[in-house]
């Protein structure tokens, strides 16, 4: 038994709250059981330095963690001068996931930036903003589309993402913080709406796992996407 009374392949309780930032173009808070992340979407009409003159846009991610979003305090990473290597690693994770889906050249010469905030987190923060980051994206380009900005919504599939991993020799889905801490194995799957993988970061922390073991939680991670998915859908109507 899981140390949540939840089965093998049985998600937390998921909610996506959509424009719930007054000022943003677009807005989701996202919960994953106790992992609550606020996401917005801001458009910036000219996109970065390095892509100018060619015609088309970028969609890009930040990532913080509040003080308070842990049982102890964080320290604030811009009082230290510049993100941890960790925090990049997530925001680079999350603006790679979103551009996967995302027509660029249809942007326009525009950059979005969708900034995740964990407000509390219980254990699958990163997988929590990508799933989150999307609706937001998706209200931001709506909001576009409705001021004539763009002709299409250039979205070509949703983008989610979930943890699993070997507990107690038991591979399961979706991990809280107190099966993220003692999993041997810690996987995070990003997919598209159509089934395609974006990426699969796996990793043995207290033991190795076999070829078998990671089929076994790329299976979990479809069947727990694909209700995400389901739930972004009926998010944004």
């Amino acid at each position: 038994m899981r140390p949540s009374k939840r089965a093998a392949d049985e998600m937390r309780p998921v909610t996506l709250e959509r424009n719930v930032a007054r000022y943003a173009e677009g807005s989701c808070l996202v919960r994953f059981g106790e992992t609550h992340v606020l996401c917005t979407a801001s458009l910036e009409d000219k996109p970065p330095q390095w892509l100018r003159g060619q015609g088309r846009g970028w969609v890009t991610a930040e990532y913080s963690m509040l003080p308070r979003a842990t049982q102890t305090r964080t320290r604030r990473e811009v009082t230290s001068g510049k993100p941890s290597g960790r925090t990049q690693e997530i925001q680079r994770l999350i603006g790679r996931s979103l551009r996967a889906v995302v027509d660029l050249q249809a942007l326009g010469e525009r950059q979005i930036v969708v900034d995740c905030d964990v407000l509390q987190a219980d254990g699958g923060t990163r997988t929590a903003a990508i799933t989150g980051g999307w609706v937001a994206l998706h209200e931001c380009l709506k909001w576009m589309h409705g001021r004539s900005m763009i002709r299409d919504l250039p979205l070509r599939d949703h983008v989610a993402a979930v943890s699993c991993g070997i507990h107690q020799g038991l591979p399961v889905l979706d991990l809280d913080y107190v099966e993220d801490s003692a999993a041997h194995t810690d996987a995070n799957f990003v997919l598209t709406g159509a089934g395609h993988l974006v990426e699969v970061q796996a990793t043995a922390e207290g033991a190795t796992f076999t070829e078998e073991q990671l089929g076994q939680l790329l299976g979990l991670a479809r069947k727990g996407i694909g209700e995400l998915i389901a739930l972004q859908k009926a998010a944004v109507g």
